[in-house]
């Protein structure tokens, strides 16, 4: 007992100092945001002695961040969304059938998860604009979609294995189909591993930045991660802006994390008990 005691004490603490090293470096920008760049610069470490509110409210409006903003809300949720639905229907059919193929069909998903993203990047670039995409919301949306359906299947369907095979048995007995299995059994059972996608994948399309550097050129359709660039650009000399961008920039992927952290806690509890 003692020696199990020991044990988790050891992995508490590494687990708290990774947490910090993680953890200080916001908390130390999202405090840095509310000085004047004069204190800034005389006290970078330490809690401002005057909390300037308005610093939020001029790097909203220097940046134009509410359209940077409304651009990767719509690229971010449509890619989520348009990956978790395919990701899941193909992590059913693959999870659940024996077909000719499968093997195959898996083995090409999981392919998908060894290729450098950004490996694709001129083939892309050069599809885009030959089928008449380039400079739109599509260009990224199709690129995000495609790109995590591997990691996708490949949780979903480990998930998603898991399942005994009588819940089925007893739908299929009682004059369910195929879709409707999905939608009412399969899919709600799902929703701890499918918390997990979503969380992985938002996160990713959320602070993406090379693909929306090379394929939009439209200020109004530009994402965040481009206006923060462009806004640390002109504003080199004031960092308490920088930091108070960047800051707003964070809150939705935590609010995001905060909302669908029950979910993601009970897949990886049930991940470690079916295991």
């Amino acid at each position: 007992m003692t020696r199990q005691r020991w044990k988790t004490t050891w992995i508490a603490l590494l687990l708290t100092v990774m947490s910090a090293f993680n953890i200080v470096p916001l908390l130390w920008m999202a405090v840095n945001s509310f000085k004047s760049e004069q204190e800034y610069a005389l006290h970078p470490v330490g809690l401002p002695k005057q909390w300037i509110i308005d610093n939020f409210k001029k790097a909203w409006e220097i940046a134009h961040l509410g359209t940077y903003f409304w651009n990767s809300i719509f690229v971010t949720l449509a890619s989520v969304a348009l990956t978790v639905f395919l990701g899941a229907l193909a992590s059913y059919f693959l999870s659940r059938f024996e077909f000719r193929g499968r093997k195959w069909v898996y083995g090409s998903f999981m392919l998908g998860m060894v290729i450098p993203i950004h490996a694709t990047l001129i083939p892309i670039f050069l599809l885009m604009q030959k089928i008449g995409l380039l400079d739109t919301r599509m260009s990224l949306i199709l690129p995000y979609t495609a790109f995590h359906l591997s990691i996708t299947v490949f949780i979903l369907v480990g998930f998603m294995s898991t399942f005994p095979r009588d819940i089925e048995e007893s739908a299929v007995m009682d004059g369910s189909g195929i879709f409707r299995i999905f939608w009412s059994i399969i899919l709600p059972m799902t929703r701890p591993a499918i918390a997990t996608v979503v969380i992985l994948n938002f996160i990713y399309n959320w602070n993406e930045f090379l693909f929306a550097l090379v394929l939009i050129n439209d200020s109004a359709l530009k994402t965040l991660p481009l206006g923060l660039a462009n806004f640390a650009g002109k504003e080199t000399t004031n960092q308490t802006l920088q930091m108070a961008a960047l800051t707003m920039a964070l809150v939705p992927i935590v609010l995001f994390y905060l909302a669908l952290q029950k979910q993601l806690v009970q897949g990886m509890t049930a991940g470690a008990v079916k295991g």
